[in-house]
């Protein structure tokens, strides 16, 4: 997605394995190849969320999203290639730096930093996910009057 912060990501891989082991081990290469983040293990990882691109667009994506804690001393270094800019942000300073027009979001950033806020802390985050089941999210492009609108499961207008 260029011009945009989103997180570090990318497809899994045939030697990645399938279902949610592929997902950590894509997850875990990524992180590396694209933030120069390196986490011990597959185990650091905890699954937070899953979001699949709506019917309506044309090329669509499973992202599943994990929450780990960084090493110490461990400043994101951009690749280069595929990210050209890293930074740590807390949740509230990337939504404000975006609704300030600082730094270009997508929605599913947008959501996924919105529902990191109620956490006083990574460790309290990564606690309340710990165990919960994920179930994937499918936003829904409806008709707006003269444009479109995304809807999102448990919204008054989403279809059924």
């Amino acid at each position: 997605m260029p011009g945009v912060w989103v997180f570090p990501g990318g497809a899994v891989d045939p030697v990645d394995g399938v279902d949610e082991e592929g997902h950590r081990a894509c997850a875990l290469r990524e992180l590396s190849e694209e933030a120069g983040i390196d986490l011990a293990g597959a185990e650091e990882l905890v699954l937070f969320s899953r979001w699949i691109t709506p019917e309506a667009v044309k090329t669509r994506f499973d992202a599943w999203f994990f929450l780990a804690v960084a090493p110490p001393h461990a400043p994101p270094r951009p690749d280069g290639a595929e990210t050209t800019d890293a930074a740590w942000f807390s949740p509230r300073a990337a939504l404000d730096a975006h609704a300030a027009g600082e730094l270009a979001l997508v929605f599913p950033t947008i959501k996924q930093l919105e529902s990191l806020l109620p956490h006083r802390s990574s460790e309290a985050a990564i606690e309340a996910a710990r165990g919960r089941e994920v179930e994937a999210v499918l936003p829904k492009v409806i008709a707006a009057g003269s444009g479109h609108r995304v809807v999102l499961p448990g919204d008054p207008d989403y279809p059924r």
